[in-house]
């Protein structure tokens, strides 16, 4: 059974120390608990298991933990409490123009990020022309990447990590890259992956895009896992949970507007 499981989250939790200012935060490191704080359950108890194979959609508001998740899975940051399994070489789609040197070349940058990554000098070797064919950015790739467009980086990274051929692919809204014509080459790219075996976990907002890809998906909200199901029964659950919400928050205004209550002391920070 535990061959078949890529990612699996056992009571993960994972709480961030929020600072009043960015000198507060450095005196946090030298006085630890002396300085004053606020903590910030980014997980709370999170469990899920994806299995080899999955692809699997993640939506969630903004600060709803999905950020710290694929931090988690992607071996950015660790978790304090919980057991994190991860099965696989991932490769993540999430910032797609950063990591790269600016002053090395587009080619040698492949090395680069294969070497960051973990491969060898032969698994890169075998993999190059691919990332070049699928980049399609010309003769700029023998040219520094400083050079580069944002539009041209981007490109090149997304090549980078879907021509791998890693075990594990994380994808955070990172299928709009450059014209029409080659966000769907990455369209049709992913789903050649998901085709192959690969394990896909896909973030979104853009729902249709997820239930394109996913038969399944989870719904985070708070650093909870509040639904497990269906890519489509999540994804009506998660609109009608934001109507809600958009609802509450706009009576909520409208209760402090009545109330008089000042902005300022709304804001004001207990710590």
């Amino acid at each position: 059974m535990e061959e078949q499981v890529a990612i699996c989250f056992t009571h993960v939790k994972k709480t961030y120390k929020l600072y009043k200012s960015a000198k507060k935060r450095f005196l946090g490191l030298i006085f630890g608990e002396r300085i004053p704080y606020k903590k910030y359950k980014a997980l709370d108890d999170v469990s899920f298991t994806i299995n080899k194979g999955e692809a699997v959609g993640l939506v969630g508001r903004n600060g709803a933990g999905k950020s710290t998740l694929l931090k988690l899975i992607t071996g950015v940051t660790f978790a304090e409490e919980g057991e994190i399994t991860v099965n696989g070489q991932v490769a993540a789609l999430l910032e797609l123009e950063s990591g790269f040197d600016p002053q090395m070349s587009g080619r040698e940058n492949i090395y680069l990020k294969g070497y960051i990554l973990g491969l060898t000098p032969e698994a890169i070797e075998a993999v190059e022309d691919d990332v070049v064919e699928f980049a399609d950015i010309g003769d700029f790739i023998d040219q520094p990447v400083g050079k580069y467009s944002s539009g041209m980086r981007a490109r090149l990274g997304f090549a980078i990590n879907v021509e791998i051929r890693p075990e594990i692919l994380v994808i955070d809204e990172a299928l709009a890259v450059g014209d029409a014509a080659f966000s769907e080459k990455c369209r049709n790219k992913v789903r050649s992956l998901i085709d192959s075996g690969v394990t896909v976990l896909f973030v979104s907002h853009a729902k249709d895009q997820m239930m394109e890809f996913c038969d399944r998906a989870l719904f985070m909200d708070k650093g909870k896992i509040l639904a497990d199901g269906p890519a489509e029964e999540i994804a009506r659950q998660y609109d009608a949970f934001v109507e809600q919400e958009k609802k509450r928050e706009r009576e909520e205004r409208e209760r402090r507007k009545r109330e008089g209550t000042p902005e300022r002391k709304r804001r004001k920070a207990s710590f």
